[in-house]
This record gives structure tokens, C-alpha cells and sequence, in this order.
């Protein structure tokens, strides 16, 4: 019997900061004016806490509560309830909350939104609504400004059970409690008051299901209250067929195909009448607006029509001939008399053919559904790892531990717990403390060796990737050593696990990865002759692979070896493999990878775009070790701009995740952004402190491959900072780093550090030298800063002529490649001379990256959304966030006016050439 913890009350609320933030504003602004604010969201996620604390936090006056219970007298009239507050406030602020404002009646809620659009003719009123999030907003609150409150992050449900139970739940029945919660803090707090203490701490079993319906029903609340009996069987289901999809949506035809097989007596509604509130509609596809809503449904729905729901669909989706989806619901279908040993065998079956077209989601829901009706352990134990490995491969960590933890319930051989392993490891690598990946991936080595030593492999390449992220240089020689279980192979040069992002086929060791191990170990030792004929072969065979694990091996091939061309070639066609083969998982890293290529090519922009929505599809993917990569290649990207605040958000985010997970690369990254911000920012001093750090010897040095990689941004901090003498060690080891090869950029660089450092009469060589050396690696940034110094150093040598050339040549490199804030630099240096360079940017098209120009080309020109994301060939949500991005950078509100601006800059640009060449318009 299954008892009940007393949950203590959570001290403070988790993961709203944004939405305090934006509730705190309305408040502050009472002081001197009237506000209004909706805050909206689905059931169980703290609409009601968040207005307790907005009346707690107000000091500045008082605070009234409205709501629809019966005893309260609601004023009919707008006019009539503005002056009731009026008259409530006097000549004080006053906070007005009112709770659940949907469900006034239709009179009473058309006079609180007129309320609300009237509150500015007088008095400092605030109007603090909370509408329900799993029905559509009521038209009388359409209008009013929006905050909405989405599922807790991981990390912050994590902390709110942390809260409640002061950490004493086992880390098996956290994973299930947070997966089954996904991210409603109210269902969280109900799941942990179901459980008792022993329960809690993993010593008896948890209830199935964990999240029954009484638990479901009560969160819910009145929210799924008075449908109609037709109505009950719609939402049943759209709730049935969601469990077989891939998404939260569900084709219409099936449905009402469905409700034709469940109520052949009477013909279901069409799709075009008013739907229950619940659903939502778009074009032919339907859903529920909240997901415990439609898991409410399900579990609260009589069992016999249950069972007849998921029959029609079954029928149905086999006379489609779509066998897997058919067969899952057939299987929910059973009441429990039937045999079930060859439905499961079934089930397994079409899950592993790969000639099934399924998603790896589908695929999971399908293996744990076998393994469910599987009755022998091992057997069991088998099918809920395969799972697992592919919830992982569909980018759901959060779906895969407690099928792990499912897994490790049951008696299995060596082979299945280490799969197991493997997976738990690779998810710890992606979202958790890379020290513990690192062990979770060792353990599955051993385990896999004997049986599986292609998985072996794998395996151990993860370890080393763990070991790379964490940046323990020991620890990952010591996993490339050949006596470690399998032919391993090599990380990826950023954090994130390239070629491992599924499990290889057992028995399968191509060459590839032995080489890439022999290479990636050679190069460790720092032996680049032995390194580069074995990271060449890896290379020259992702010409022809076309899976993304050995696309991702041949793009972190290539970056090791200084080829950025090759790996941002390797890194778009795992991008394109990624997205062909339906992983969520694999999509973050190969952006990773196109990303990094890109930053070290010096194509911030380009860089920029990859990283934006790679850190969109990692969090996505509940990947936040791969986030914060992608964070600090952003905050790398904008530190050559004219963005500090962008620079410091993406800071201090990749910063927060490195800090808790072990992530030295990211954290090196991240911090080498920030110093090089303060240096383009005219800030030495700032600069050479923190990247001292950094480079010079000592226990807090960044990562061992990447600290050398901020040596000449150090080296001309400390010299303009009046410290040259701290330069001479560290600049001893880049110099063996240049001469090593395997950074194009780092003889330019060396080249203009020893420019910085040298007398008078031998500077003048150096920085010429350097520059022929940039044209041999090429590189507008890094060029176009060589100049800028060469520049400064002939204007103060009283050479003005040459100096203008110089400047004039980094100014030209710097706005080709965005780099404003260092743009700037070079036109105080031109001003300086008495030339009078003009602005650029102010409210023009400059302000933008070649990607967000293309976009703005393409609206101005009446492209809809889609249609610019089928032209650039990049995702409908990629624009949509560019846009924004247009619209805040050139202050327009609406694509109008952007079409103008567009318009008008590119008449001025044809102007200024016309002025130029002498050409009549």
C-alpha cells in the first residue's frame, strides 16, 4: 500500500526569474503610473503563486484580490469598476489581482479588459490577471500584455524536489518523478506527497502508474469540467493517438476516422465545428492546448472506452498500412485476457527494422511497450535499453533515464547492462557532470568488451570525449591507450561526443575510428608527424560516408588539423545526415561542429547563425553541456561586435552550466570571449587580467587545447597594458604551438606578438611579415587586427600616409566581417590622423549579419516566413528568431516599414555609386 509524504512547503519559487522580472516592472512602475499585466500558463505551473508573490513584493501601497467566487460583488460596467478601484486606492498605488480572470462571466470579463485599457486616465492602478493557458485567450484579454509561464528546465525542477524533500529522493525515483512531472511543478509536488519515505528514498518499489488519474484529475482541477458526450470522445481521442505520434499533434482524418469506427451509430461532428475548449486546431492537424490535459483524459476516461479508443485507431492506421503506430495501439487495446507474448515479439520486431519508416520517438514508445509486455527479465531488461538508446538518439535524455532506471530492475547479461551504461553515459556527457559521463563510459567499455566490442569502442570514445570536455588531458591519454577495451577513436574538438551519437551495429570496427584514435592520441603527445597521415585518412573518408557519426568523426579530424574548409564541409553534411535520419540528438552537434569550423575560419556571422539555433535545437534536445558550447561560441561571436550586454548573457549562461558540469573547454571559451570583448572595448587593463588566467602557468590555466588559442589576444593586452614582461613564457610555448601547424591563424599571430614586443627598428618587418602571413591563411578579422596595430604603431611613429593605408585596410576588413566595436578602433585612429571616416550602422542595414540582411532582402521583397526558410533553406523558427532580431536592431515594428528601410537603403547605396563613377541616374 502506497503511503503519503508530507511535503513541506517550497521556500521560494523555481524558474520564474524572467517572469518576476516582468511582474517586478509593473510594480516599480506604480510609483508613477498605471499598468497591466496577464499572466497565463497551464494548469499546476503557478499562475496563482506567481500572483501571491507580486502581493507579497508590493510595499509601495495596497493590495486587493478579485475573483468569481459567488459571495463577491463584480461592479457590470467598466465605468463602474474603474471607480470602485479608484476609490480603493486613493492617493496610494494599489495592486489589483485578480486570479483565475477566465472564468468571470462574459459581461464581467468584457468590463475588467475595458478596465484595463482605461486604468491609464488617472490613478496608479495595477491589474495583475491570470488567465488559464489550456484553452484559448478569451477576446476581451486579447490585447493586454502577456506573460506566460512554460514547463520548469531540468535544472529547476530539479531544485524545487531538492526543496521539498531536502535531497533525499534516490537519484532512480528522481529521474522518473522529473520525467513523469515534465517540468509542472504542481504535478511534481502532488507526485512526491503521493509517495511515502521509503518509497522516496528507493527502498520499496514506486506505485504503477506513478502519475495515476486521481493525481492527474486533481491537478487539473475544474479545467476538463461539463463536455459533452461527443465531446468526451474527441478528446479521448485526439488524447489516444497522441501517445502513438511523434509530436503533441495529430492528423485530423485520422480522428474523425477514428470516432467513426468508435460511434458507428451517429457520424462524429466535422473538424470545422467549435472544438472543446482543450483542443486547438491548426489546418488538419489537432492538439491539446496543455499536455496534462490530455494525459487527464487518458487516465480518467472509463477503461473499456479506453481500450475501444485505441482499437479505432488501430483499425484504422492498419488500413493505411502504417504497421507500427497500428500495432502500439493494438496493444493498448487489451484488456488484459489476451496473450500478449507474440505482440511483444511483434512489437520489437518492427521497432528494430530499419526499413519500418518510424522516428527514433516512435521507436521508443514501441520498444517500451514490448518491454512492458515482455515477461522474463533479461528479455525485459533488453527492450527497455533499446528504448532508451532511442529516446536518446531523439534528442529525450528525459525519456531515456527512467527507462534505464526500468531497465536496471531486471536480471540482465553483461552486453544488455553495459548498452545500458553506454546510454546513461552519453546522456550524462550531453546534460550532466562530465566526471561522472566519464566513469558511466569506462564501466560500459568493460562490460561491452567481450560481446559487443564495436559498442566497446564507442564506449571508450565517449569516455575520451568526457575526459576532453572536462579538460583531463591524463585521463583522456590514458582512455586512448591501446589497452583500453575496443578500437577506440577520437573526440571531437569541441565538448560534445561527435561520431557517438548512436550506437554502433555490434561487430562493426571500421577503419576509420582506429585511426582516429592512433592520430587523436599522436597529436595529444604532441607528435604532429605521426598524428597527421592517420587524421588525414579520417578525413578523406567522410567524402564518402554518409552517416552523420562518420561525417562528425571526419569534421573533428579535420578541425584537429587546422583544416577549417574540410570540416565545415564534414560538419554540413552530418548536419544534412542529422536531419535526414530524424535525430534530434545528433542536430546540436553537427551546428557545434559548423560553428566552431566557422569561428576558427574567423566567419563570425556565419558562426553566429549556426550557433543560434544549435543552442535552439540543444535545449530543445535537453542537451545543456552542448548548449553551453553553442553559448560560448555566441559569446565569441559577439565579442567582436558592438553587443556587450549579448556578450555578458552569453557569458555568464555558458559559464553557470560549465561551473556545474565539469565543462573546462566551454568555460575556457566563454572566458576568452569576455577578455576579448574588454580588449576591443579599449579596456587592456580588464583584458589582461582575465585572460591572464587563462594562458599563464598555474592551476587555474584554461583547457590544454584551447588556452593557446587566446595567447595574441593576452599578448596585446598585457603589452597595452604596460606589462610586456608577462608575456615572454607563455609566448615561448605558442610559438611551438605555431610551428606544430596545427592552427593556420597562429604564425600571423605569432608574427604580430613579436611585432608588439620588439624595438623600433625591427617591429616594422614583423608586422609586414605577419601580414603575408594572413594572406596565406587568410581571415578578414584576424587581418584586419594585424593592420589596426601596424596602423596605430605607424601613426605614433609620425608615418601618416602609410598609417592611413593601414587603418584604412582594417577599417574595410572589419566591416566586412561585423566586427564593429573594433571598427570603431580603427575610425578614432583615422579621426586622429584628420581623416573623417563615415559612420556606418546608425539605424542602417550595416547593423546586420549577412543572414539577418538575406531575411530582411527577402520580407522586404513580400516572402512570408516560409517561404524565405524554403529559399535559404534554414527552419520556419530560424526566421522567425532572425526577424525579431531585424525589427529590434533597425527599430521597426512592423514589415512595412522594414520593406521601406530596405527600399530606401539600397536607393541610397545606388546613389552613392552613381556619385562616384559620375553615372546619371
Amino acid at each position: 500500500m502506497t503511503g503519503e509524504t508530507t511535503v513541506r512547503t517550497a521556500v521560494r519559487i523555481h524558474g520564474r526569474s524572467a517572469q518576476r522580472e516582468t511582474v517586478r516592472a509593473l510594480l516599480d512602475g506604480l510609483r508613477a503610473h498605471s499598468g497591466h499585466l496577464v499572466v497565463t500558463g497551464e494548469p499546476g505551473f503557478g499562475r496563482t503563486a506567481l500572483l501571491q508573490w507580486a502581493a507579497r513584493s508590493f510595499r509601495a501601497g495596497s493590495v486587493l484580490h478579485l475573483g468569481p467566487a459567488p459571495d463577491r460583488r463584480v461592479p457590470a460596467t467598466a465605468e463602474e469598476l474603474l471607480g470602485t478601484l479608484r476609490a480603493a486606492a486613493g492617493e496610494a498605488p494599489l495592486l489589483v489581482c485578480v486570479d483565475d480572470a477566465h472564468l468571470w462571466d462574459a459581461p464581467a470579463r468584457a468590463a475588467l479588459g475595458r478596465t484595463a485599457g482605461s486604468l491609464h486616465t488617472g490613478g496608479r492602478i495595477g491589474l495583475l490577471l491570470s488567465v488559464a493557458g489550456h484553452r484559448a485567450v478569451d477576446p476581451e484579454y486579447a490585447r493586454l500584455p502577456v506573460v506566460r509561464l512554460d514547463p520548469l528546465a531540468a535544472s529547476h525542477a530539479d531544485a524545487l524536489l531538492d526543496d521539498v524533500t531536502d535531497g533525499a529522493t534516490a537519484p532512480a525515483v528522481r529521474e522518473q518523478l522529473l520525467a513523469e512531472a515534465e517540468g509542472n511543478p504542481a504535478l511534481l509536488l502532488a507526485l512526491v506527497r503521493r509517495l511515502s519515505p521509503a518509497e522516496l528514498r528507493g527502498l520499496r518499489p514506486l506505485p504503477t502508474p506513478l502519475a495515476d488519474a486521481g493525481t492527474l484529475a486533481a491537478v487539473a482541477g475544474r479545467a476538463l469540467s461539463g463536455p459533452s458526450p461527443d465531446a468526451q470522445d474527441l478528446l479521448l481521442t485526439v488524447a489516444a493517438a497522441v501517445r502513438a505520434s511523434d509530436g503533441p499533434d495529430v492528423d485530423t482524418g485520422l480522428v474523425l476516422d477514428a470516432l467513426r469506427h468508435l460511434r458507428p451509430e451517429s457520424a462524429p461532428a466535422p473538424a470545422a465545428d467549435p472544438l472543446p475548449e482543450a483542443l486547438a486546431g491548426a489546418g488538419d492537424r489537432l492538439r491539446f492546448h496543455s499536455s496534462l490535459l490530455r494525459r487527464t483524459v487518458h487516465a480518467t476516461a472509463a477503461p473499456d472506452r479506453c481500450r475501444a479508443a485505441h482499437r479505432a485507431l488501430a483499425d484504422v492506421l492498419e488500413a493505411g498500412g502504417r504497421r507500427l503506430p497500428a500495432l502500439l495501439h493494438r496493444s493498448w487495446s487489451l484488456s488484459g485476457q489476451e496473450p500478449v507474448t507474440g505482440l511483444a515479439d511483434r512489437l520489437a520486431a518492427l521497432a528494430a527494422d530499419g526499413t519500418v519508416p518510424a522516428s527514433p520517438l516512435l521507436r521508443t514508445k514501441a520498444y517500451a511497450r514490448a518491454a512492458e509486455l515482455t515477461a522474463d527479465g533479461p528479455g525485459r531488461a533488453e527492450r527497455y535499453t533499446a528504448a532508451a538508446e532511442q529516446a536518446l538518439l531523439a534528442g529525450r535524455p528525459d525519456r531515456a533515464r527512467p527507462l534505464l532506471a526500468a531497465a536496471r530492475g531486471c536480471a540482465a547479461p553483461a552486453a544488455v547492462r553495459g548498452r545500458a551504461e553506454l546510454v546513461r553515459g552519453l546522456a550524462e556527457l550531453r546534460d550532466g557532470p562530465v566526471g561522472d559521463a566519464h566513469q558511466s563510459l569506462l564501466l560500459a567499455a568493460s562490460l561491452l568488451a567481450a560481446d559487443a566490442p564495436a559498442d566497446a569502442a564507442t564506449a571508450t570514445l565517449a569516455a575520451a570525449v568526457a575526459a576532453w570536455a572536462a579538460g583531463d588531458l591524463p585521463a583522456c591519454l590514458a582512455t586512448l591507450s591501446p589497452g583500453v577495451p575496443g578500437p577506440v577513436g577520437a573526440p571531437g574538438t569541441s565538448g560534445s561526443p561527435g561520431p557517438v551519437g548512436r550506437p554502433q551495429a555490434p561487430g562493426r570496427c571500421p577503419d576509420p575510428v582506429r585511426d582516429h584514435r592512433v592520430g587523436m592520441r599522436a597529436l595529444l603527445e604532441g607528435r604532429l608527424d605521426r598524428a597527421a597521415p592517420s587524421l588525414e585518412q579520417v578525413v578523406e573518408r567522410g567524402w564518402t560516408d554518409d552517416r552523420p557519426e562518420g561525417l562528425l568523426r571526419s569534421a573533428s579530424a579535420a578541425l584537429l588539423l587546422g583544416n577549417v574548409d574540410a570540416a565545415r564541409r564534414a560538419g554540413a553534411r552530418a548536419l544534412a545526415a542529422a536531419r535526414q535520419l530524424g535525430s534530434d540528438a545528433l542536430v546540436p552537434q553537427a551546428l557545434e561542429y559548423l560553428a566552431y569550423a566557422e569561428l576558427r575560419a574567423g566567419r563570425h556571422s556565419q558562426a553566429r547563425v549556426h550557433a543560434e539555433e544549435g543552442l535552439c535545437t540543444a535545449l530543445r534536445a535537453g542537451q545543456r553541456n552542448t548548449a553551453a558550447h553553442h553559448r560560448a561560441v555566441l559569446a565569441l561571436a559577439a565579442s567582436i561586435e558592438e553587443e556587450p550586454q549579448a556578450v555578458a548573457r552569453h557569458v555568464a549562461a555558458a559559464l553557470t552550466t560549465a561551473r556545474r558540469h565539469g565543462l573546462a573547454q566551454a568555460a575556457t571559451l566563454a572566458e576568452w570571449a569576455a577578455g576579448r570583448a574588454d580588449l576591443g572595448r579599449g579596456r587592456p587593463h580588464d583584458a589582461a587580467d582575465r585572460l591572464g588566467l587563462l594562458v599563464l602557468p598555474g592551476p587555474g590555466r584554461g583547457h590544454f587545447a584551447v588556452w593557446r588559442l587566446a595567447v595574441p589576444c593576452f599578448v596585446e593586452a598585457a603589452v597595452l597594458a604596460g606589462r610586456p614582461e608577462d608575456t615572454h613564457e607563455v609566448l615561448t610555448d605558442f610559438a611551438g604551438w605555431a610551428a606544430f601547424g596545427a592552427d593556420p591563424q597562429a604564425a600571423a599571430q605569432l608574427a604580430r606578438c613579436h611585432a608588439l614586443l620588439a624595438p623600433q627598428d625591427r617591429a616594422d618587418d614583423l608586422y609586414q611579415r605577419a601580414l603575408a602571413r594572413h594572406d596565406e591563411a587568410g581571415g578578414d578579422f584576424e587581418r584586419a587586427r594585424t593592420a589596426l596595430l601596424y596602423g596605430k604603431w605607424l601613426r605614433r611613429r609620425r608615418r601618416p600616409r602609410e598609417a592611413r593605408g593601414r587603418l584604412g585596410t582594417a577599417l574595410a576588413g572589419f566591416d566586412r566581417c561585423g566586427a564593429g566595436v573594433w571598427a570603431a578602433q580603427a575610425r578614432a585612429e583615422l579621426r586622429a590622423l584628420g581623416a573623417a571616416p563615415q559612420a556606418r550602422g546608425a539605424g542602417t542595414l550595416t547593423r546586420l549579419t549577412p543572414q539577418q540582411l538575406r531575411i530582411a532582402r527577402h520580407v522586404a521583397e513580400g516572402a512570408t516566413n516560409r517561404e524565405v526558410a524554403l529559399t535559404l533553406a534554414v527552419s520556419t523558427r530560424t526566421v522567425d528568431y532572425h526577424l525579431r532580431k531585424v525589427f529590434a536592431a533597425l527599430g521597426v515594428r512592423s514589415r512595412l516599414e522594414l520593406a521601406r528601410m530596405v527600399e530606401q537603403a539600397e536607393q541610397d547605396q545606388g546613389a552613392g555609386r552613381s556619385e562616384k563613377t559620375g553615372a546619371q541616374p
